[in-house]
This record gives structure tokens, sequence and C-alpha cells, in this order.
């Protein structure tokens, strides 16, 4: 079978919290294809790490809180100056285990500010942007907005709205030519889920991570590259009568874990 080589020389893409996790192999992956990118992340060592490892002349960052309304609207205003932004990845996130009685408001407000907010945020501020010339918007949800995860609550939440504002996106500026797309992994092998295993599982590290991996019917976690090139093919022209739908990345997860 003929590989197909996605060229997106001609594009521009902002991928928040694309310095680190799977997200820094999104940045890497629309790269390789010749996009722009635009590396948005509140982790200005990461952000470091990142373009001293990639040192690539069409990568560039800023240092974004994208729970920050003002932020994220002074750096898109700067960037489209010069740019349009025609592709929007919207990828950071972050994670809380526990059920409700373990969860403090606290502990629901920030994922709220950053999973949700930082969504609507980022989509508000680029949208109007992208309805001159269409575009594509990639939000990262989760199979916790398919099916119930143990102690997950307030992740659960946040992701289940980040889906649900994913369709309406697509409703509602189906017109304007902007796609709107959401990618909903199981677990990904990166550092954080090492990092998790060996502060929570100490001396156990190896077989927490087995059972960890066998929790996807397929067998193993899956790889931060096959997200990215999910996701990039999401964006391409290839996709381009795809919109409005969710595409869960999950080794059998959500659809096979019965007897």
């Amino acid at each position: 079978m003929e590989k197909i080589n996605f060229d997106f020389k001609s594009r521009t893409a902002i991928v928040t919290g694309g310095a680190q996790g799977f997200g820094f192999d999104i940045t890497k992956r629309f790269l390789k294809s010749g996009a722009k990118v635009i590396i948005w992340d509140n982790d200005s060592k990461a952000i470091e790490s990142a373009i001293k490892e990639i040192d690539n002349p069409n990568l560039s960052s800023n240092t974004v809180d994208v729970s920050n309304y003002d932020e994220v609207e002074k750096n898109v205003k700067q960037i489209t100056k010069n740019s349009n932004i025609d592709i929007l990845i919207n990828n950071a996130g972050i994670g809380f285990v526990g059920n409700i009685e373990q969860t403090e408001e606290k502990d629901f407000e920030r994922l709220y500010q950053v999973n949700v907010k930082g969504v609507f945020n980022c989509v508000k501020a680029i949208l109007p942007r992208m309805k001159k010339n269409g575009g594509v918007i990639v939000n990262m949800a989760s199979i916790v907005s398919h099916v119930a995860v143990r102690d997950r609550l307030a992740y659960t939440m946040t992701k289940g709205a980040v889906l649900a504002m994913t369709h309406s996106l697509a409703k509602d500026y189906l017109a304007d030519g902007i796609r709107c797309i959401s990618v909903s992994p199981a677990r990904v092998h990166t550092s954080f889920v090492d990092n998790y295993i060996e502060k929570n599982y100490p001396g156990k590290e190896k077989d927490m991570f087995e059972s960890l991996s066998q929790s996807q019917p397929i067998g193993r976690m899956a790889k931060p590259q096959e997200v990215a090139d999910l996701v990039l093919y999401l964006c391409s022209d290839e996709a381009s009568f795809i919109t409005g739908t969710d595409f869960p990345i999950d080794g059998g997860f959500i659809k096979l874990n019965g007897n």
C-alpha cells in the first residue's frame, strides 16, 4: 500500500500543551509534515527543552495559561498580525484521581479551568479568525467521555464537556468551513504514566505497568506517535469529509472490555 505523505507546508497550527506528553509528539508530527507550529504551554522549562530538542525554524512558542482569556486573546492578536491560524489542537489538560468523596471543590475547579475553560478560551479567541479561510479544531477528549472509569469523577466531567463542546462547535460553524473533531485516547505511554507509577507504586512498577497495559483489550498502551498520527490525519485534506464526531484511540477499551 502506498504511504500518504501529508503536506501542511502552507498551514499554521497552534498546539496547546505542545511541549510535553503526547502534545510534544503532535508538535513534532506537524513539523515533519511541513507545518508552522506554535507551542502554547504554561511550563517555560518544558518549552525551552522542546525548542532545544527540535531545533526547527518552523517552530515557535509562547508561555500561555489557557485558563486566562486575556492572555490567550493577546497572543492570538500578535500571531494573526502576520499569519493565519489554520489548525488548533486543544491538547492542554490536567488529571485528577478520586471519587466524589475524595474530590474537593478546589480540585474540580482546577480541572475545569484548564480542561474546559481552556478549550473554550482558545476556541473563542481563534475561531472568529478562522472564518475567512476555514480551518480545523481538534479537541482532546478521553475514553472517560464514553465509559465510566473508577475514581475519575472530576476528570470525567471535564472531558464529557469537551466532547459536547466539539459537537456544538461543529454544528454551528459548518457553513464557515470550520471542522471540529475530538479524539479520545485510552492510556498512552508517556513520562507522566511512568512518573505516576513510580510515585504511587514503589517497588511494584513493573507489575503495575503490565496491569495498566492489559486494561486495554489490545494488551498495551498507545504510543504517543499513534495519537499524533491520528490527529495529523484528521487535520489533513484527506479527512475533509470528517467533522462533528469523536475518534477513540483506545485499543478496544470502549467496545471490547465486556466478557
